[in-house]
């Protein structure tokens, strides 16, 4: 019997760079020991600094994408990130429900680490309504989160009830990344909607320019997790673990003029 991989799929758009994206989760899946493919939404002329230019792909062929991974190769898990229009949302969910995937996580881009924005206004609400209730974990950051629930996120202490109106009826588990808060202490917060229970996820905050394609990495490392059949919790928390050593390894690094990569590799070259 010939061994087999463990299969995870980014769909997303494409960093020249290196340090988000496709390349930042290809390389984040390879680091978690998972087979990595992917479908490029878009081609986004960037770098460190900040977003030029973004050249969608046509949704057919993204839908074709999806199609030929899927009907050839099949996947344990999927991250989804860049989606940058509402026709495009709704191909990549009609596609994907003719397969038996539970295991998605959505990273729901809408603000490159440069400011530069990469969602269209009108797919903001056709991400929250269709997409965002499809899938098991979505994981966004603290502007992102605002733009959801559509108010302002100051104090720590109020995650532990915003991750819960994030989850949309409690019924999508929700990963809610505190990077963008002030606090001398880094604490995520998850909310596992299959169990109903809260999770605080702390590590010691990193001070760093190199955050250029953490949030790409860390839902692409929960994916990973998940590819390996760890339970949903396990899976958030190997990914926070990771995610902090690559930050933390990755600040011993410059690279670039503007905001500098995480070290995805740390546990293989330094």
């Amino acid at each position: 019997m010939k061994k087999q991989y463990k299969r995870a799929l980014t769909i997303a758009g494409s960093d020249p760079s290196g340090g988000a994206g496709i390349q930042a989760d290809l390389k984040t899946f390879s680091a978690c020991g998972c087979y990595g493919m992917t479908v490029i939404t878009a081609v986004v002329d960037e770098n460190t600094i900040g977003v030029t230019d973004v050249h969608p792909i046509p949704v057919p062929f993204v839908s074709g994408q999806i199609k030929s991974v899927l009907d050839d190769i099949g996947a344990d898990a999927i991250k989804i990130g860049m989606l940058h229009s509402s026709e495009l949302i709704r191909a990549v969910k009609e596609t994907l429900l003719k397969y038996n995937i539970t295991n998605i996580v959505l990273d729901p881009v809408m603000v490159a680490t440069s400011g530069d924005k990469l969602l269209q206004d009108e797919a903001i609400e056709t991400l929250r309504n269709e997409l965002i209730p499809y899938v098991r974990v979505i994981t966004p950051n603290i502007p992102e989160a605002e733009i959801l629930i559509g108010k302002k996120i100051t104090s720590q202490q109020d995650l532990p009830l915003i991750v819960k109106d994030l989850s949309f009826d409690r019924s999508v588990s929700v990963l809610l990344k505190a990077g963008h808060l002030t606090e001398d202490e880094l604490v995520d917060v998850f909310y596992n909607a299959e169990t109903d229970e809260v999770i605080e996820l702390r590590s010691k905050r990193i001070q760093t320019r190199n955050t250029h394609g953490t949030g790409c990495t860390f839902s692409s490392a929960v994916a990973a997790f998940l590819a390996h059949g760890l339970s949903l919790n396990d899976a958030i928390r190997k990914a926070k673990e990771y995610m902090t050593k690559a930050i933390t390894i990755g600040a011993e690094y410059e690279i670039g003029k503007g905001h500098g990569p995480v070290h995805h590799f740390f546990g293989f070259w330094e």
